[in-house]
């Protein structure tokens, strides 16, 4: 350990929904330059076995140890203790935000993922070249690649004011994986599924799911373009033309 700081680790605890939420703290020693996930993976190693948190690659690929950190969304795998506090200072960890929590660090995503489905989005372990959904030239391939490093992590759904007081709202990612599928190609079933009251219009552009993106997707832009898009269109038919989300 090139440098020691001592630290105090906060962990947001919760075993069952019947039991409400409390802070567990540990005074550990760590190098400043560790991740985040080392401290928390310290914590069940050496301190409590019925820790439950998600962690898989350590490399900002799979998505699975996205949690707040001090308040902030954050990929605690690629997150250093360094950037995110100080020597003799305290780290505060706790599960996503707008999800159900499991248990402890660990939050209910399925209706997320149900809706990425729905949204025709390219699941993270398909991503390649042999089976993108459609050709793709220069161009369109800069913005393709752009979303497909969308790595699913819940960090923008967590850090979004309006997902907070609407449980029904589809959500950033969504939204983002459907604006990329319509510029590439109209699709009615989309379209419509983008085109409702808890979709792209329940948006209040607080980018907020755009500062926490670990990946640069950037959901904010790509709804206010998906809105673009839309209204485009409605005009559109109204002078009769037909449907098109292409660039």
């Amino acid at each position: 350990m090139s440098e020691a700081w001592k630290i105090t680790l906060i962990l947001l605890r919760q075993k069952g929904t019947e039991h409400p939420p409390y802070p567990q703290s540990f005074e550990m020693q760590v190098d400043p330059d560790e991740m985040v996930l080392d401290a928390v993976e310290r914590v069940w190693a050496f301190h409590d076995r019925s820790l439950m948190f998600r962690h898989a690659c350590h490399h900002s690929t799979c998505g699975a140890c996205g949690m707040r950190v001090n308040g902030v969304e954050k990929l605690t795998c690629i997150t250093t203790i360094r950037s995110v506090t100080h020597d003799g200072g305290s780290l505060k960890v706790e599960p996503l935000r707008n999800f159900p929590v499991v248990s402890d660090l660990v939050v209910d995503m399925s209706r997320f993922y149900i809706h990425m489905e729905q949204a025709k989005a390219v699941p993270v372990e398909a991503v390649n070249e042999a089976n993108l959904p459609y050709e793709a030239d220069s161009t369109q391939e800069a913005g393709m690649q752009r979303l497909v490093d969308c790595i699913e992590c819940g960090c923008c759904i967590s850090a979004c004011p309006v997902a907070l007081t609407t449980p029904t709202y589809l959500g950033p990612a969504v939204l983002a994986a459907l604006q990329d599928n319509l510029s590439q190609r109209f699709s009615p079933e989309l379209a419509a599924f983008a085109d409702q009251a808890d979709g792209v219009w329940r948006c209040h552009s607080a980018y907020e799911c755009s500062a926490v993106c670990p990946s640069n997707v950037d959901p904010a832009w790509r709804i206010m373009d998906l809105r673009k898009r839309l209204i485009s269109n409605r005009v559109g038919q109204f002078f009769g033309k037909k449907p098109n989300y292409e660039k």
